[in-house]
C-alpha cells in the first residue's frame, strides 16, 4: 500500500495550490521567454519545499494561527516602535534587557533598522548589505537574533527587519565574483561594456542623492564595466530580469522568515525594474515581482507580512498595497507618507484644507488585506511631497508652498517654532528636504518659555493621537515618546557628518527613560501621554484598520476630521491644528454619527456649550 502523505506535506501542497494563481502567471509573464525558465520553476519549487521543511514547528503553528486570523495586523492592539539596535540598546543582547520598557509603552511590533551584515565603513545607514544571511557582527550573531525573536514572540511582539531588494553592497559575494569576471555573477547585476546604454537611460532618470552620489552609473576600469548604482557607488543594482535573482532573493527571504521574522520591510522596491525612456520607478513588472514574492511567503511562511517601502505619490504608492489584478495579493503594509507630510504642512499653516483635500481625494476608504504604516517621523528626511495639482486645487503655488515648508521647518522662516536641518536641495526644481526630530520640528528645541514648551508638547501628542486613530499600524520612532531633541554630535563623526539625517537618529537617552513616570518633566509628560494614547487605542476595537476611514469637511480651516466607520458605531476623530480655541456645532457632530458624546481617547464625557463643541489648542478627541 502507498504510504499516506505526512500532514506537513499535505499542508504545503494545499498552500502551494492556494497561491499558485498568484505566483506562476506573474513569473510566466516576466520570465516565460527566458531559455532556462522550466529549470528555474523547478528550482523555485524545490526552494519553497526546502524552506517549509526547515521551518521551526512553533513558526508553523504561528502560520496556522494567522491563516485563521488574517486580520491580526489590522487590529487596534497593534503599535510599532522603530530603532537602530546600537542606538537603542547597544546590541541584540541589550535589546532583551529593554523588552519591559517596550511592553510597558504598549508596543506590539518592533522594527530593527538595518541589522543584516553591511559593508565596512559607509553603508548608507546599513542599507548597503554584503551578506543577507548574517547579522551585523557589531550587533551579535544569528543565534543571538533568533533568541531575541523568540523572546519577542513570547511577549506578543512582532519583529520587522529590512530586506533590500534593489541592490547589494559591492562587497557582496555575487559582486566580488562579478568584478573578477564571472559571467553568471555579472548577470545578477546591471553591467554595461560602454557608456552608450547608461547615457541613454540617464536621459530620463532622476538622481536620488545628487549632492553625495551624482548620476546613476559608476565606471570600474579594473574590470571594464559600467555598473548601475542608483543610490551610491557601493550599492550595485540587481538585474531582476534575470530569474536567478528572483530565485536567490526568495531563498534569502524564506531563510530570514525561518529565523522568526514577522514582517519583511522590502526596501527600495520602486527601483527594481528598468525600462529605457522612463524614470525606472514603479514599472508594472515591479508589482508582478512583488506579488510573486508575496505568494512565495504565503506558501512557505504565511505568518510573515510584506511591508513595501515606496515613498512616492499617492497614485504611485497605492498599487504597492494592491490594485487591479494585484488587489489583496501584493504588500500588506506601506508607509502613509502623505499623512506625515500633510500633518507637518497643516501644523505650519494652521490650515487643514490641503490635508483634507489630499487624503480625501487620493486614498480609498479601505484596503484589501492590507493597511498603512502611519507615522509622524522616521529615520529618513522629509521630502515635501505636495504636487502642483493638489496645491492649485486650493489656489496655492506648489513650488511656493514647498519652499515655505522647507524654510519653516529648517527654522529660518519668521515666527517658525521649528528647528530642523537642511538635507538636500534639488537644483533643477528648487525643492529642499529637511531633517529633524519630532520634538525639535514641533517646537520644543526653540521653546523660550513654558507656554511655548507646552504648545510643543501638545503638538507632539496630537500627532501621536492622529496616527493612532487614522487606520493602520502607528509607528513611533525611537525617542519620540520621550520628546528627544536633535542630536548635533553627528557632525563630529566622519561617517555621518555628510548626512544630516543623523541629527534625528540620536542614541537613546536612558536617563530620560528612567525618569519617565515622574509626570513633571516635558519628557515624562510626553511619554505618559503617548502611553495613554496607545492604551486607549488598544481598548477601542472600532479603530480596526479594516474599517473605512472617511475624511470630512468641517468648514473650520484649523480642524481636521476623520470618521472611522466601524459596523457597531462611528468614531469621529477631531484634531485642532492651531494654537487658538476652535468650535464645531453640535448639529454637525450629530450628523456625522456622534450620539453618546463620549471621548474614547480621554475616556470622559464631552459637554457642549450652547450646542457647540469647544476644542482647545492642539486638541484631539475620538468622539463616539
Amino acid at each position: 500500500m502507498a504510504r499516506a502523505p505526512k500532514p506537513d506535506d499535505q499542508i504545503f501542497q494545499l498552500r502551494m495550490a492556494r497561491s499558485a494563481p498568484d505566483l506562476w502567471p506573474m513569473l510566466e509573464a516576466i520570465y516565460g521567454d527566458h531559455p532556462g525558465y522550466d529549470a528555474f520553476c523547478a528550482d523555485l519549487k524545490d526552494a519553497l519545499s526546502a524552506a517549509w521543511k526547515d521551518r521551526p514547528s512553533d513558526l508553523k503553528l504561528l502560520d496556522l494561527q494567522r491563516d485563521l486570523e488574517p486580520d491580526w495586523f489590522q487590529r487596534a492592539n497593534m503599535a510599532g516602535y522603530v530603532f537602530y539596535l546600537d542606538r537603542f540598546a547597544g546590541n541584540l543582547t541589550g535589546v532583551l534587557e529593554k523588552l519591559d520598557y517596550l511592553q510597558e509603552l504598549g508596543i506590539t511590533y518592533v522594527h530593527f533598522m538595518p541589522c543584516l551584515q553591511p559593508r565596512p565603513g559607509d553603508s548608507d545607514g546599513g542599507y548597503s548589505v554584503m551578506d543577507y544571511r548574517n547579522i551585523n557582527p557589531a550587533y551579535g550573531t544569528l543565534d543571538d537574533f533568533k533568541a531575541v525573536s523568540a523572546q519577542l514572540r513570547q511577549r506578543g511582539i512582532s519583529l520587522c527587519i529590512d530586506l533590500v531588494l534593489n541592490h547589494t553592497a559591492k562587497e557582496h559575494d555575487w559582486a566580488k565574483r562579478a568584478a573578477q569576471g564571472d559571467r553568471a555573477a555579472q548577470d545578477m547585476y546591471l553591467m554595461f561594456d560602454s557608456r552608450d546604454v547608461p547615457q541613454a537611460y540617464e536621459q530620463t532618470l532622476v538622481e536620488v542623492f545628487p549632492d553625495n552620489a551624482p548620476g546613476n552609473f559608476t565606471h570600474y576600469p579594473d574590470f571594464g564595466k559600467w555598473v548601475w548604482t542608483t543610490f551610491n557607488e557601493h550599492q550595485w543594482d540587481l538585474n531582476w530580469a534575470n530569474p536567478q535573482v528572483f530565485l536567490e532573493i526568495t531563498k534569502i527571504m524564506l531563510h530570514l522568515a525561518n529565523t522568526g521574522v514577522d514582517v519583511l520591510r522590502l526596501d527600495a522596491v520602486a527601483f527594481m525594474w528598468k525600462r529605457l525612456g522612463t524614470r525606472c520607478q514603479s514599472e508594472p513588472e515591479v508589482h508582478m515581482l512583488l506579488q510573486a514574492l508575496r505568494a512565495c511567503s504565503r506558501i512557505a511562511s504565511p505568518a510573515v507580512l510584506h511591508l513595501e517601502e515606496a515613498i512616492v505619490s499617492p497614485q504611485e504608492m497605492l498599487p504597492y498595497l494592491g490594485r487591479g489584478k494585484h488587489d489583496g495579493r501584493e504588500g500588506n503594509l506601506a508607509y502613509h507618507n502623505s499623512l506625515m507630510v500633510q500633518f507637518w504642512s497643516a501644523l505650519a499653516t494652521r490650515d487643514t484644507r490641503l490635508m483634507t483635500h489630499v487624503l480625501a481625494t487620493h486614498f480609498p476608504d479601505r484596503l484589501t488585506n492590507a493597511t498603512y504604516a502611519t507615522y509622524i517621523r522616521c529615520h529618513d528626511d522629509i521630502g515635501w511631497a505636495i504636487t502642483d495639482e493638489d496645491a492649485s486645487a486650493l489656489t496655492m503655488s506648489g513650488p511656493a508652498h514647498r519652499s515655505y515648508l522647507s524654510d519653516f521647518y529648517e527654522g529660518g522662516f519668521p515666527g517658525s517654532f521649528a528647528q530642523g536641518v537642511l538635507f538636500q536641495v534639488n537644483e533643477a526644481t528648487g525643492d529642499k528636504r529637511i531633517s529633524g526630530s519630532f520634538a525639535s520640528l514641533a517646537g520644543l528645541e526653540k521653546a523660550r518659555n513654558p507656554d511655548e514648551a507646552e504648545a510643543a508638547v501638545q503638538r507632539i501628542l496630537m500627532g501621536h493621537a492622529l496616527i493612532a486613530a487614522f487606520g493602520g499600524i502607528p509607528l513611533i520612532y525611537m525617542g519620540d515618546e520621550l520628546a528627544m531633541l536633535n542630536d548635533y554630535s553627528y557632525l563630529d563623526s566622519p561617517d555621518h557628518a555628510h548626512d544630516s539625517r543623523w541629527v534625528h537618529r540620536p542614541a537613546m537617552d536612558w536617563a530620560l527613560a528612567e525618569a519617565r513616570h515622574n509626570g513633571e518633566t516635558t519628557s515624562s509628560r510626553v511619554y505618559l501621554g503617548v502611553k495613554h494614547i496607545l492604551q486607549r487605542r488598544r481598548v477601542t476595537p472600532d479603530l480596526h484598520a479594516g474599517h473605512p476611514t472617511k475624511i470630512l469637511q468641517t468648514g473650520r480651516d484649523p480642524i481636521f476630521a476623520v470618521q472611522r466607520q466601524a459596523p457597531t458605531a462611528a468614531i469621529l476623530c477631531l484634531f485642532n491644528f492651531s494654537e487658538h480655541w476652535q468650535h464645531l456645532p453640535g448639529g454637525w457632530l450629530r450628523d456625522h454619527g456622534v450620539t453618546r458624546f463620549h471621548d474614547a481617547l480621554s475616556d470622559t464625557q464631552v459637554h457642549l456649550h450652547d450646542d457647540q463643541l469647544a476644542l482647545p489648542p492642539f486638541a484631539r478627541v475620538w468622539l463616539t
